[in-house]
């Protein structure tokens, strides 16, 4: 996947006091601070309204098993994806037809946030969108995920929700333009005590490259300080990353071309994989979580054997778009749930599998029974 990043200055910090609103306004300006949570550690967080209805997702397994444990923060981006299929790319100075074009929600911090509702995990997600139609369209495919949107925020004042253009060809690889938006837009200088809150009493947190790396580390050292795992998804920005940021997570997740990038070394064979990602273990990340394509996964604990995961292969490949997100949430989503390192890798080979056989993001992202069936098929094949 090829990807190209247009994001606007982030212009518009602001630390008002603001008043708490309520559950039921997702949408929040700002400059209000978004509504508290118990305050209290992990082991009193009540979470009663985040089983999913059996009306919009008839096939997951009941949330209510999940009712106290601590959940899965996605902080992050909140995109509209939008997309155009098409044969092949165009050339320079060249314009072509699309076949077909639809608008569907995306942004890496949603994908995973949706990965993690739609496996019927307690999920929060912690973002940012425009008061616009994108920004509806977002929340509404978040909300029916069965993701918590305490804290997503409307930034108004004109910034509009972050958007992508997915170019999409035949045989389902894509290439992505990315435009920043309210994902890096108005993000305040220093988070307030409700966002950090949310991630300290966390069982797993996700992060990405696509919000400021400023909030990022922010989240990452008040977790590292609570004792909280933190996954860095390494896709979006491709400027480098802060050591201070690297040295706060537990696991770092790049693909080949990212972690080429990152490194200065190159990604061709598992043997060079493994050099390169030695460097990131000199950089200060312990543990890094690979994303191999068609080649699969491989985990890499400093210290130890690398371990590998190949592809559980899908009938027919569609849309990869969303499909590293799918991976890292649902590795994540395993790990909180106290399954060991393999077992993750299998569970998220799995919902990457089924991903892919679906166009659009948040729409690939399969459902724990489906993904729990396709292990058991797996195996038995």
């Amino acid at each position: 996947m090829k990807g190209l990043t247009l994001s606007p200055a982030n212009h518009c910090f602001s630390n008002h006091p603001g008043k708490n609103p309520t559950e039921q306004q997702t949408l929040q300006k700002c400059s209000i601070p978004i509504q508290s949570i118990n305050k209290n550690r992990r082991q009193s967080l009540i979470l009663p309204s985040l089983a999913v209805k059996s009306s919009q997702n008839p096939h997951q397994s009941p949330a209510s098993q999940h009712h106290d444990s601590p959940p899965l923060v996605v902080v992050g981006s909140a995109n509209a994806d939008i997309y155009v299929e098409i044969d092949r790319l165009p050339k320079e100075g060249e314009t072509i037809s699309a076949s077909n074009g639809q608008t569907l929600a995306g942004g890496k911090g949603a994908n995973q946030a949706a990965c993690g509702g739609k496996l019927s995990y307690p999920t929060y997600f912690v973002g940012q969108v425009g008061e616009d139609a994108h920004g509806n369209l977002i929340a509404e495919a978040l909300r029916n995920g069965g993701v918590r949107l305490d804290h997503l925020r409307n930034v108004g004042d004109g910034v509009p929700t972050g958007h992508a253009v997915v170019m999409l060809q035949s045989g389902g690889q894509n290439s992505i333009i990315i435009v920043g938006g309210a994902n890096m837009s108005c993000w305040p200088e220093k988070l307030g005590d409700q966002d950090l809150e949310i991630v300290k009493s966390a069982g797993i947190v996700l992060l990405q490259r696509e919000i400021p790396d400023s909030v990022n580390i922010q989240v990452a050292q008040a977790a590292k300080d609570a004792g909280v795992s933190v996954i860095l998804d390494a896709g979006g920005m491709d400027t480098p990353i802060p050591t201070e940021l690297l040295k706060s997570v537990d696991i770092f997740s790049p693909n080949e071309t990212e972690l080429a990038r990152i490194t200065g070394m190159p990604t061709e064979s598992f043997e060079q994989i493994e050099e390169a990602v030695k460097k990131c273990h000199k950089m200060g990340v312990k543990q890094v979580l690979m994303k191999l394509g068609s080649k699969g996964s491989a985990l890499f604990v400093e210290g130890e054997k690398p371990m590998k995961q190949p592809i559980i292969p899908a009938a027919r490949v569609l849309d990869t778009t969303g499909a590293g997100d799918t991976f890292t949430a649902s590795f994540a989503v395993a790990l909180v749930e106290g399954k060991s390192k393999e077992e993750c890798l299998k569970f998220a080979a799995a919902a990457a599998s089924l991903c892919v056989q679906v166009k659009g993001a948040i729409p690939s992202m399969p459902d724990r029974v489906s993904v729990s069936n396709l292990l058991r098929t797996a195996q038995v094949s």
